[in-house]
């Protein structure tokens, strides 16, 4: 076996060190270490001899020389694959790199489970206004719990925007523990694959109006931002919840500000942001109705080992030649094939 023949990369941080266990128990595979501030002397030889990247998933931790975009392909001509590691992928150009015959990768559904869980506690914590009930007991003393009533999500509607992994888990947990009814928003897929993972398939506009908690769990893409905008919003009734556990950009977040201004909905719930993480002053932070998480859905310690392992698998499977599981670009297969070839001597199945 050849040794450290093939090259892999990554900029400040991994999912987990699992990452790095298994990588390292392959000798032909070299592991390089950038940060942030890397200069290029040391940056520069690593990018143009890689062959694999693996990318941060929240675009505000890596700098953005670092981020895949045009001019990091130029500078990295043997790059064949990166590899997000999460399910998001937002510091990278999708498009750029399937017209550079680059592989898009990420590790969507390795922290489905973390994700859902945590949109369920906001909506519970908001509808039984646990956040405020514990305010008041810090700010005021002989706190009147009946200005405190809540209301139960048995019976009620969550409206999910985008049912894969993260959304059908979602619509796992609200139906089987809390007989919530279930209704969703997702484009590419059909009312009867809908049906399957345990919702009714309706228009966005539908969904916005019919929902007690509208949950969003898609993937930021070109299409969909700023998808959930002041005409959205306004579409929600007074009572209804809007929770998200995507993407800063899909939301517009001053449209959500107004409508929590003026009151016209009863609350949200934020674990994504246009800046991440936001400042203490955001407009946002200032409600009582807003319960608020730095974009920790996703980060519990199962999560991270799991996400972490299959990240470390489907790099390896890549450059053993093998066809990954999770695809961004899959268009891109036949071009990455030949340039993959051409690197190694023989073509991935």
């Amino acid at each position: 076996m050849t040794v450290n023949n093939k090259r892999v990369f990554y900029v400040k941080y991994l999912a987990h060190d699992i990452y790095l266990d298994i990588i390292r128990k392959r000798a032909d595979v070299r592991l390089d270490r950038l940060e942030n501030d890397s200069p290029d002397a040391v940056a520069a030889p690593i990018l143009s001899a890689a062959h694999a990247y693996q990318v941060g998933a929240a675009r505000d931790e890596i700098a953005s020389h670092f981020h895949v975009h045009q001019d990091l392909l130029r500078r990295a001509p043997n790059l064949l694959i990166v590899s997000s590691n999460g399910a998001g992928f937002d510091p990278v150009d999708v498009d750029a790199c399937t017209a550079a015959g680059v592989l898009v990768v990420n590790q969507t559904g390795g922290n489905a489970n973390s994700v859902a869980e945590h949109a369920l506690g906001m909506m519970l914590t908001l509808s039984k206004r646990i956040l405020e009930a514990d305010r008041a007991l810090r700010r005021e003393a002989n706190v009147n719990r009946n200005a405190l009533i809540g209301n139960e999500l048995q019976g009620k509607t969550v409206g999910i925007v985008g049912i894969g992994n993260v959304g059908r888990r979602i619509a796992e947990l609200c139906k089987g523990l809390l007989r919530m009814n279930v209704i969703a928003y997702d484009p590419y897929l059909t009312a009867e694959e809908i049906a399957a993972r345990g919702g009714e398939k309706v228009e966005l506009h539908d969904l916005m109006r019919r929902a007690d908690f509208v949950s969003i769990s898609c993937p930021l893409t070109k299409d969909n931002r700023r998808m959930i905008g002041a005409r959205e919003f306004a579409l929600m009734p007074p009572h209804a919840f809007f929770v998200t556990t995507a993407r800063g950009f899909i939301h517009d977040e001053e449209a959500l500000y107004e409508v929590l201004r003026d009151k016209r909905i009863a609350g949200a719930g934020l674990d994504v942001w246009d800046k991440e993480p936001p400042p203490p002053e955001h407009p946002l932070l200032q409600f009582d109705s807003v319960l608020a998480s730095p974009h920790t859905a996703g980060v519990t310690k199962e999560a991270r080992i799991n996400m972490g392992r299959i990240a470390a698998e489907q790099i390896l499977d890549a450059l053993d030649g093998k066809r990954p599981p999770r695809i961004v670009n899959p268009e891109v297969w036949p071009e990455y094939v030949k340039r993959f070839e051409r690197t190694f001597g023989f073509a991935p199945k």
